[in-house]
C-alpha cells in the first residue's frame, strides 16, 4: 500500500515559537523514522507528510494515498487531535486510530468521564473548574487531584497536583488556569496502585496487549505520576508487568469497557488506578499513544510480551484494514 505518515515534530513547533513544555506530546525524528522503517519492512511505500497544514497543502494539490498512519496531536483547542482525522474524512482517505469525535471526546477528560460514567464505567468523582472562585466552591472530599482538562503526557501534573487543603486547591487551580488557559479537572484522589493498560483493536475485537503497573521509586514525586516522573522515568519509576489473576482481570475489564464505550480504535492506552477499597477506576484515555521505541508505554508493553516493534505497527495497520473491510 501507499501509506502517508502524519505527525507533529517537536523541532518543527519549537522553531515556530512554542515553548518546551508546549511540545511535550510531539514526536522526535527517531520515532517517525522507526514507524516509517517498520511500515517499509511490512511491505508498504511510505510518504512522510507531517502536520495538519502540510497535509492540507498536499490534499489541495491533489495528493492521495491508500492509508494514512496518523499520530498527529495538533496544536490548539479541544479539537486539535481531531484535525487530521476530520480533514482525511473530508477527502475520503482512510486512516489509523480514532475518529474526530472520539479524539475530541477523550482529549477533554471531563467529557470522557461523563460519557464513561453514563456507560457504568467506574471513575472518581470530579468537577471542572474555570475560575479561582469555582475552585474554592468545589465540594468534593479532600484529598483532591488537579490537572489541566485537555493535556497529555502528564503536562501540568506536579507534586502540587495532590492537594490536601482548600487553600492549596485554589492556589494550584489558579496557577494551572493561568498557565494552560483551559479548565482544570479536579477529582477525588485515589490512593491505590496505578496501572496503564495497552489495548489493540476496535469494538468487540479490542483486546488487552498488556498492563504495566506504575511504581514510583524513592526519588520520585510522591503519590503522583507527574510530568517529571513520566519524562525522567529512569531512576524514578519502575514499570512492572501485571501478572495474570483477578486484579489484572478487573483492571483490564475497566480499560476495555472504557475503550469500547468511547469508540476508540486500533491501539492506545487506558490509565486505571485503585481506590481506597482496592477497586479499579478509570482515570483517562489515550487514543493516540506514544510510539517511541524503548520509551513510550505501548512499545514497552509490546516488548515485555514478546511483540516486536514492527509487529506492533503491523497490528495497528491490520486493525485499521479490518474495520475498513467490515465497513
Amino acid at each position: 500500500m501507499r501509506v502517508g505518515l502524519t505527525y507533529d515534530l517537536k523541532s518543527d513547533h519549537l522553531a515556530l515559537g512554542l515553548r518546551e513544555h508546549e511540545v511535550a506530546e510531539f514526536d522526535a525524528p527517531e520515532t517517525i523514522a522507526a514507524i516509517a522503517d517498520a511500515l517499509v519492512a511490512l511491505g508498504h511505500d511510505v510518504e512522510r507528510v507531517g502536520h495538519v497544514r502540510a497535509l492540507a497543502a498536499r490534499l489541495v494539490a491533489g495528493w492521495r494515498c491508500d492509508l494514512v498512519f496518523n499520530i498527529a496531536e495538533g496544536v490548539a483547542g479541544f479539537g486539535r487531535e481531531s484535525q487530521v482525522p476530520a480533514l482525511l474524512e473530508a477527502y475520503e482517505i482512510p486512516y489509523t486510530f480514532s475518529d474526530p469525535l472520539t479524539c475530541a471526546l477523550t482529549l477533554h477528560k471531563g467529557m470522557a468521564k461523563h460519557v464513561a460514567r453514563g456507560h457504568g464505567v467506574p471513575t472518581p468523582g470530579f468537577a471542572l473548574v474555570g475560575t479561582p472562585a469555582e475552585a474554592a466552591a468545589v465540594a468534593l472530599p479532600l484529598p483532591l487531584f488537579a490537572k489541566p482538562v485537555a493535556e497529555g503526557s502528564s503536562k501540568g501534573v506536579t507534586a502540587k497536583s495532590l492537594v490536601r487543603s482548600r487553600e492549596a486547591l485554589v492556589e494550584v487551580c489558579t496557577e494551572l488556569l493561568e498557565r494552560y488557559r483551559q479548565p482544570v479537572l479536579v477529582e477525588e484522589y485515589l490512593p491505590g496502585r496505578e496501572f496503564t493498560v495497552g489495548l489493540l483493536g476496535t469494538g468487540s475485537a479490542a483486546r488487552p496487549l498488556a498492563t504495566l503497573e506504575v511504581v514510583l521509586l524513592e526519588r520520585a514525586d510522591t503519590g503522583v505520576y507527574s510530568y517529571r516522573n513520566k519524562t525522567q522515568w529512569e531512576g524514578l519509576v519502575d514499570y512492572r508487568l501485571l501478572e495474570p489473576g483477578p486484579l489484572r482481570d478487573e483492571v483490564e475489564g475497566v480499560a476495555l469497557a472504557t475503550w469500547r464505550c468511547l469508540g476508540c480504535r486500533d491501539a492506545g492506552r487506558v490509565d486505571v488506578r485503585l481506590d481506597a477499597d482496592g477497586r479499579a477506576q478509570m482515570l483517562e484515555v489515550n487514543p493516540l499513544a506514544g510510539l517511541m521505541p524503548g520509551y513510550s508505554d505501548l512499545p514497552l508493553m509490546a516488548e515485555r510480551v514478546g511483540l516486536s516493534y514492527r509487529s506492533l505497527i503491523g497490528e495497528i495497520v491490520r486493525s485499521a484494514l479490518e474495520r475498513l473491510d467490515a465497513r
